[in-house]
């Protein structure tokens, strides 16, 4: 379209903007439909330029940075999720509705309220409880049970006897509070759940209702029972076992 103004030629363009989400800067064909979930961005960093092969940065909107690359010849991207559900939430759901993902594992931390789990262990998730408000808003007085896949599950045993490592197979607990004056865990500890976390059990919900594949894969790096954490720099750029254990459970599942 053109206009005279003053004299002078004006050309008008019209660009259609391919915004594929709010929170999510990439466009269409961007991520891949596998990828990994850490809650801290800076740890999503980390796995790409670590574990990917030319890794691409997708997504930088808010700091919650998003990579896609391939593993063994598998095309996967890792995203940041953020801390607590409401956060996943978006992500997830912005994944799941307008980038097709099929295949989410989270890959974060825990703190561990089982006397027979140790720091740094990992723990292969099956199923998540919460206390979230979430669930409750989807589901009123009914009770919901956010479970993984057990494929996904499946391959993960698998794969980690064969690494030889140290872990456990079992259900954490996602709760929206992270300094518990309420000491909540002790209840989850008593019905055997393995460790308190902030995320996993929104990302099974989510993926039941969008039909996607997810499971979640932690590091235990607090203890909550018997005392004792790791630090800060060990949470972003190491627990490379369940890096691998996700990373190699997705290539299983594209063989």
């Amino acid at each position: 379209m053109t206009f005279v103004f003053h004299g002078f030629t004006v050309f008008v363009f019209h660009f259609k903007l391919e915004a594929m989400s709010t929170h999510i800067n990439a466009p269409e064909g961007a991520i891949a439909p596998n990828i990994l979930l850490p809650g801290d961005p800076l740890r999503a960093k980390f796995i790409a330029e670590t574990f990917f092969e030319n890794p691409k940065c997708y997504n930088e909107v808010r700091g919650m940075y998003g990579f896609t690359g391939t593993y063994k010849g598998v095309p996967v991207s890792v995203q940041g999720t953020g801390m607590g559900q409401p956060s996943l939430s978006i992500y997830v759901t912005e994944l799941f509705k307008f980038y097709n993902v099929q295949t989410a594992i989270r890959v974060g931390t825990c703190g561990a309220v089982n006397a027979d789990t140790q720091l740094r262990d990992t723990i292969i998730v099956n199923s998540a409880c919460s206390d979230s408000c979430l669930l409750n808003q989807r589901f009123g007085n009914m009770h919901y049970a956010p479970t993984a896949d057990f494929k996904l599950v499946k391959t993960a045993d698998s794969i980690a006897e064969k690494m030889g490592i140290r872990y456990q197979v079992g259900s954490v607990a996602s709760s929206d509070f992270f300094y518990d004056k309420n000491e909540n865990w002790k209840k989850w500890a008593e019905y055997g759940v393995l460790g308190i976390e902030m995320e996993s059990a929104e990302l099974l919900t989510l993926a039941a209702e969008y039909k996607r594949k997810a499971m979640a894969i932690m590091t235990v790096s607090d203890h909550i029972l018997l005392g004792g954490q790791t630090t800060a720099e060990e949470r972003q750029t190491t627990f490379t076992n369940m890096i691998k254990l996700a990373l190699d459970t997705i290539v299983a599942q594209n063989k």
